[in-house]
């Protein structure tokens, strides 16, 4: 980071997610619920993937780098923003305003969209090459997918975020908004930031529509296959799978919503609650994900039972 450009930033004050005195507590209890179902749920996931070796296969394998996915980033945004909602002064400094903002870009952004891109193509490949499935997704492929969602991850948020520091911030230090999003930023400096938002356009438009196009391909495929499956049984259980679709269509519309408008056409409200929804319902996926799972509920109740006879 450049520190000489942005030396007069020690901090900055985030303007939180409502003004209203007697909604704090209310809102902090509500999140705090939310963080706890949140962190149980996933981290559960996680481990009842780990241990159940029915689950060990790619499909939950997926699912549980999901479940980390939306576990981390989740904790990089609502521990400060329960701290906020119960402190006077909403204060970050500059390096943990630039740490959340990385993670927050290098998780949800950008990794958790090409993993469901990967998600899309293991499903494509159960439906429509079922026979060839162990053959296609083995563990060493798997492995791979996971190395460049990772990488593509990592590239995106350390070009945006690094572009960000080098922008000079003497004016005013207040973010519209409850934690360190990119395009709240974009609004403080007194230097210019048209490369940051070119860089935005393009990196962010890659960065959605390869996933989108990918996964609307697979899922076409998809489609195609269950028209040709006869039995009742077999069609339920392929269309099953296309719950997935509903989320991958909710993540990019907030994704294209968010970031795809230059920052003066921002409204901080519609920020807000757009955000809201993005960085808490969407954390419940791997969940809903295993509602109608029945390898799921199979594993759960196996680890119970053991539990209770043990």
């Amino acid at each position: 980071m450049a520190t000489s450009n942005h030396s007069s930033v020690t901090d900055f004050i985030l303007e939180g997610l409502t003004k209203c005195p007697d909604l704090q507590l209310p809102l902090f209890l509500l999140f705090l619920g939310i963080y706890v179902v949140t962190v149980v749920g996933n981290l559960g996931m996680i481990l009842l993937i780990a241990i159940s070796s029915q689950l060990h296969s790619p499909m939950y394998y997926f699912l549980s780098q999901l479940s980390f996915i939306d576990l981390s980033y989740s904790s990089v945004i609502t521990p400060k923003m329960l701290v906020n909602f119960v402190s006077e002064r909403n204060i970050i400094s500059f390096p943990e305003c630039m740490t959340q903002l990385y993670f927050f870009l290098f998780f949800f952004v950008i990794a958790e969209g090409y993993l469901l891109t990967a998600m899309a193509y293991d499903r494509y490949v159960a439906i429509c090459s079922p026979l060839l499935y162990n053959v296609v997704m083995s563990h060493r492929v798997c492995s791979i997918m996971m190395a460049v969602v990772y990488s593509l991850g990592l590239f995106g948020a350390t070009v945006h975020t690094s572009r960000i520091s080098l922008l000079s911030f003497c004016g005013s230090h207040t973010v519209s908004h409850y934690f360190c999003d990119i395009l709240p930023l974009l609004t403080l400096p007194c230097s210019s930031t048209h490369v940051n938002e070119i860089l935005l356009f393009i990196i962010g438009g890659v960065n959605t529509l390869a996933p989108t196009l990918a996964i609307l391909i697979s899922y076409a495929f998809i489609l195609a296959s269950i028209l040709h499956i006869r039995s009742t049984e077999g069609r339920s259980k392929a269309f099953g799978t296309c719950i997935h679709l509903m989320a991958v269509g909710i993540f990019f519309e907030s994704i294209t919503f968010m970031y795809f408008k230059p920052p003066s056409s921002n409204t901080t409200d519609q920020e807000k609650v757009s955000s809201v929804f993005y960085t808490t319902v969407i954390l419940l996926n791997p969940l809903i994900y295993s509602l109608r799972n029945k390898d799921v509920k199979s594993a759960l109740r196996r680890v119970v039972v053991g539990r209770q006879s043990s």
